[in-house]
């Protein structure tokens, strides 16, 4: 204690603060906004980048984040028991940065696209640096997660309490402030174009910038160096408590026959070796611990919300007015609730209850805050449903699509085996579906809110189409174009012919498919707009972002009523040194939470998306009853005073062994005397 006094005594305070504390809460910053500024676009990275499906997208997001939630207790042995908390942060912040480098360079789809078409020859080097950048980027942020926190708070003083409250509220100010501009500024970088030989979307520069926000993390952490305190490692109270609970089993084993008398408890068995008050300490985690058993399957729910809700959105109108959201960018509205509904639940909610005289203990809120989350998910299966209406239906397996375009002049009528004879006016367009095909159309909605579109010339003369950003090419008398992706928006096409010209102008919306006619009658000038036949292959995206505002409201308040009221009834119910066993335990629930996404999706295989949003819902409806019945029957205690117990009966021991040894003393004493009396008389006789 001396040492950091004196340590904490020789650096420099600004306004009351120790100047090093400025340097831990920029790193704090920056690193917030590099872990979820990757995260937010990293599902759409897996679909839209390296091609794979929904489910394995699902799959791989849900795999990272568990590990994100399994390395922090590694970090925290490791700072403890070895390094230390300063290296501890330093060298996993090293990895941490070439994790974020590694995919960035792994989105650079120039490096393998030797045919400069846009799509990388060789995903497997992209799948393999991305999946060694995410494992590098698990180990790192996990690893410092816990440390950092408590490395600022060992900067200050023991006169410091106030400023040392300050700065943890500032501290995770930091943290949401983060995810907050992360998550606003990256699926903007995404959803540039960028290439060196083709413009596709910039998931390079999505994750390029979070790296850079990573180098800066580290170079203004190391800077700062020569102003920390570092405690040096002292060990760490988890190694101690499975140490304990391992003999405990192991003894209790060895004295499984009849013969030995029962105890009280299990962990009753390790008094032979240790001492009972850690015993009893770590009986009042365990039973916490107990509690945290349904627990993981909020958290399969609530991390859903960067998965399988961002790719609900991507089918989605994201038009607010003039303002376009991407898709990645409604999980904005986490971490901007969550700074509205803590001090709201707080000051308002929560005080509200307590005059109405109910009492509401941590408990119940964390059971309310699990059906809150079930409710989001029927929100989403709800919105589902209506997204489901506009999808295109296209033909079965035993079906081909046929498209029938009239580039005549003049009505036709068109006699198809077994169907209805069909009469196409001029520049008409009619889809049939028959059991033979004549022409291959898309086989599914554009992705990432794109649009597909394509020109048919009608007329006897070649026409070249081009846009600003793609060009269709020269497409010949009576031929098509083949489909290019169009951004939403305004678009203007220039159409050429020798020294005509025409300016047509389309406005796009989302996920949509269009076929432009130019019929055989169509004149360049200033009208040719009214001239083309537009034909909507597949239907935009109808379904606006906003109705998943209600869901992302169900599951943050979930999370604040959860999340936050369940690590204080965690911290309350513990000891003070036993806070840390907590603490992995939490985010062990988290990571557990991911796993049982993979499982579930993976077992129940249901065709329908709103379907398997009903099956989490219910399953923690299902998981709620469970926590409620658990928690009705707990005992709520008070850690510290069951420790006063456990140190008055070691003080009372202490003072009956002093009593006994002064006894013994004095009998010895009258024993010597007596012997003394005795020799001394026969040496008289």
């Amino acid at each position: 204690y001396s040492q950091k006094k004196k340590s904490i005594t020789s650096s420099k305070d600004v306004c009351g603060y120790p100047l090093s504390i400025f340097f831990i809460v920029v790193n704090e910053f920056c690193e917030r906004f590099s872990y979820y500024g990757m995260r937010a676009v990293l599902v759409l990275y897996f679909k839209y980048f390296l091609q794979w499906d929904e489910d394995l997208a699902t799959s791989i997001y849900h795999t990272f984040v568990a590990l994100c939630y399994l390395t922090p207790i590694l970090g925290a042995i490791v700072a403890d028991s070895w390094l230390g908390k300063f290296k501890t942060i330093v060298y996993l912040s090293i990895v941490y940065t070439i994790g974020q480098v590694a995919m960035a360079v792994s989105a650079v789809h120039d490096i393998t696209d030797s045919n400069r078409d846009g799509t990388p020859d060789n995903m497997t080097f992209h799948v393999a640096l991305s999946m060694v950048g995410l494992f590098l980027i698990a180990l790192g942020t996990g690893g410092i997660k816990p440390c950092v926190a408590a490395f600022g708070g060992d900067q200050f003083s023991e006169h410091q309490d106030k400023q040392r409250r300050t700065f943890f509220s500032v501290f995770y100010l930091c943290i949401n402030g983060g995810s907050l501009l992360s998550t606003i500024i990256t699926p903007i970088l995404r959803g540039q174009e960028c290439g060196i030989y083709s413009q596709q979307k910039c998931y390079s520069l999505a994750f390029g910038v979070p790296a850079a926000l990573m180098v800066v993390a580290l170079v203004v952490f190391i800077v700062g160096s020569g102003m920390y305190y570092k405690a040096e490692p002292e060990g760490n109270i988890m190694l101690d408590v499975c140490k304990c609970i391992g003999f405990a089993i192991k003894n209790r084993y060895r004295h499984r026959s009849n013969q030995y008398p029962r105890r009280q408890h299990w962990m009753d068995w390790a008094e032979e070796k240790y001492d009972k008050l850690l015993i009893a300490q770590i009986k009042m985690v365990l039973k916490v611990l107990f509690l945290y058993i349904p627990l993981p399957m909020f958290w399969t729910l609530f991390d859903q919300k960067g998965s399988r809700w961002t790719l609900q959105a991507t089918t989605m109108n994201g038009y607010f007015g003039k303002l376009v959201i991407q898709p990645d960018q409604m999980q904005i509205f986490n971490p901007i609730l969550i700074l509205t509904l803590v001090p709201i639940m707080d000051s308002v909610i929560y005080p509200l209850i307590k005059k109405c005289g109910f009492n509401f203990t941590p408990l119940k809120r964390m059971t309310v805050g699990m059906f809150l989350a079930a409710m989001a998910f029927v929100c989403a299966a709800l919105v589902q449903v209506e997204i489901d209406k506009t999808l295109p239906v296209f033909p079965s397996a035993s079906q081909s699509q046929l498209k029938l375009l009239n580039m005549g002049s003049s009505a036709v009528t068109v006699n198809l085996p077994g169907n209805e004879s069909l009469t196409l006016n001029a520049a008409q367009v009619c889809l049939c579906n028959v059991i033979f095909s004549q022409t291959q159309d898309l086989t599914s909605k554009p992705g990432q809110g794109n649009n597909e579109i394509r020109f048919v010339n009608g007329m006897n003369m070649p026409v070249n189409v081009t846009t600003s950003a793609v060009d269709l090419g020269l497409i010949e008398p009576f031929y098509y174009s083949t489909y290019s992706t169009i951004k939403n928006g305004e678009t203007k096409f220039s159409l050429l012919s020798g020294s005509q010209s025409c300016e047509y102008i389309k406005d796009f919306g989302f996920g949509g498919s269009y076929t432009f006619f130019i019929p055989s009658t169509f004149v360049f000038g200033p009208d040719c707009q009214d001239s083309i036949t537009v034909v909507e292959d597949i239907e935009p995206n109808s379904v606006h972002m906003a109705l998943q505002i209600p869901q992302y409201f169900f599951i943050t308040a979930g999370e604040v009523m959860f999340s936050v009221t369940g690590l204080e009834f965690s911290y309350s119910q513990a000891p003070s040194n036993m806070k840390a066993v907590l603490q992995a335990g939490w985010l062990f629930t988290v990571a557990i939470g991911n796993f049982i996404v993979l499982i579930v999706a993976e077992i129940a295989k249901l065709p329908n998306k709103w379907a398997e949003y009903v099956l989490f819902a219910s399953l923690l409806v299902l998981v709620c009853i469970i926590f409620s019945t658990m928690a009705y029957f707990y005992t709520y205690i008070d850690p510290s005073e069951i420790e006063d117990q456990f140190s008055k009966k070691v003080d009372e021991d202490e003072d009956d062994k002093d009593k006994r040894e002064k006894a013994e003393i004095k009998m010895v004493r009258r024993d010597s005397a007596e012997s003394y009396d005795d020799s001394y008389k026969q040496s008289n006789m």
